[in-house]
């Protein structure tokens, strides 16, 4: 009998549809408006994602550095992906036990504006073999492939991600 996962990265598909794994050895918080925390598989409105949020990293230490992608592998609609994914922030160089705001941006906050259908935004965070070591930037949004640019940058599996659900609001919901 196959056993089933309750790991919510696989049953979210973020592994599978966006990384083969992740390794989960560094802690990543994700904040939007001081008091909206991101978790596995909830739902934010595109209301409450609109400015970038704090994205912290509790794990290595000032020596150590890395790189948060944000992406939505669900563009335009998730039952036909055929633009996956859609890149929406790049921050690299940030140095461990510290947020996104020391590190080097290197593409700039695109706020989550799901069209068709629920969307999963993911954050992930890879570690850099040294500061300065991710050097292959892309130079378009869609059709961003997180496999491939951590391949080319040397950044291995992820340690850390977490994704939030996202779809369009109503005029209704706004209210």
């Amino acid at each position: 009998m196959a056993r089933i996962s309750s790991d919510p990265l696989m049953v979210g598909r973020v592994i599978g549809d966006v990384v083969d794994n992740c390794l989960q050895a560094v802690k990543m918080t994700v904040t939007y408006n001081s008091d909206k925390q991101v978790y596995n598989g909830h739902e934010l409105f595109p209301s409450v994602v609109t400015y970038k949020p704090k994205v912290e990293v509790h794990g290595g230490d000032m020596r150590s550095f890395f790189t948060l992608v944000m992406t939505d592998p669900d563009v335009p609609g998730p039952s036909d992906p055929y633009l996956r994914e859609h890149l929406h922030w790049i921050v690299t160089d940030i140095p461990g036990t510290t947020d996104v705001s020391f590190g080097k941006e290197i593409i700039g906050y695109e706020m989550p504006r799901p069209n068709i259908g629920i969307h999963r935004f993911v954050y992930l965070l890879f570690k850099q073999t040294r500061r300065g070591s991710v050097v292959s930037v892309p130079s378009y949004r869609d059709q961003f492939n997180t496999r491939e640019f951590a391949h080319e940058n040397d950044l291995g599996l992820p340690v850390a991600a977490v994704f939030f659900n996202c779809q369009r609001e109503t005029a209704a919901r706004r209210r």
